[in-house]
């Protein structure tokens, strides 16, 4: 006696192609027009790309490059770069701080603390916040130095200014993301809104806060290192003094202090950044 045959569900017409508006197609037009963007850029600017790979070009910067080394190790020089390298530390330690404790106290106003939240605040906020990323560090320390002067109190400024507006948007977002449950149950209890924050928020977002300010000061080391073109200290300073009277040897030395100071900021805060979100 033969059982008879179980219908086939019926399969999906993936042949079908997708509606102007089905997110698929929406996907795709969204990858065309990034396409299209970066053929357009690369039509629109002048490249010299023939230039760039020519063996004229190899040799000019072989030569240029040749006249890096050997690099100034002398004592009394060695001691200007450490001293250097440790104002630029300083200046990305302490703007880092400052912006992560002004990026908070925005980033309250700046957030739906919960659902029934009417966060009035929360757009002129967020529109502080974009203004201050939005100036780039160096313009902040060239404004800053005509108020603070020379030296790495104007760059220290200028990180914290830049520094604040980025990490008040991030720490606003993950406030918002929280889960609601335990803020929502304090509440139920008659807790203010303080109690809440400090009790059920902050404790869940916290190593997101610290994660998030710790990738900024690795940026800010680099940061910190660029500013002194404008004459904020640190190591930037003395790169530009010694590369603008050709001292390459001199330059060598400040550049591979450079590259160690960040190797060596990176890898503690990556290593502190996967301690903190075991």
């Amino acid at each position: 006696m033969t059982t008879p045959a179980t219908p086939r569900p019926a399969q999906e017409p993936w042949g079908t192609p997708p509606g102007l508006l089905d997110a698929r197609c929406r996907a795709c037009w969204f990858a065309a027009a990034v396409v299209a963007l970066v053929v357009g850029s690369f039509w629109s600017l002048d490249l010299q790309w023939g230039n760039l790979f020519s063996a004229e070009a190899a040799r000019a910067m072989g030569r240029f490059l040749a006249e890096f080394f050997p690099p100034d190790t002398s004592p009394a020089f060695l001691h200007k770069v450490a001293i250097g390298t440790w104002e630029t530390l300083a200046i990305s330690a302490l703007g880092t701080v400052l912006a992560a404790a002004a990026g908070l106290v925005l980033a309250l106003p700046a957030s739906r603390l919960h659902a029934g939240d009417a966060a009035r605040a929360r757009a002129p906020t967020r529109l502080l916040l974009n203004a201050l990323r939005s100036v780039p560090e160096l313009v902040w320390a060239a404004l800053l130095l005509i108020a603070a002067g020379l030296g790495p109190f104007a760059g220290t400024l200028a990180l914290a200014a830049h520094t604040a507006g980025v990490l008040g948007r991030l720490f606003a977002e993950a406030i918002e993301n929280a889960p609601p449950g335990p803020g929502d149950a304090l509440r139920a209890q008659g807790v203010g809104r303080l109690r809440v924050f400090l009790y059920a928020t902050l404790p869940q977002v916290l190593p997101q806060l610290l994660s998030y300010t710790l990738y900024r000061w690795e940026n800010n080391i680099r940061a910190a290192a660029v500013l002194g073109v404008v004459g904020a200290g640190g190591l930037g300073q003395l790169l530009v003094f010694h590369m603008g009277l050709f001292h390459m040897g001199k330059t060598c030395t400040i550049l591979a202090a450079m590259l160690a100071m960040v190797a060596l900021v990176d890898a503690l805060s990556f290593a502190a950044r996967r301690w903190l979100t075991r």
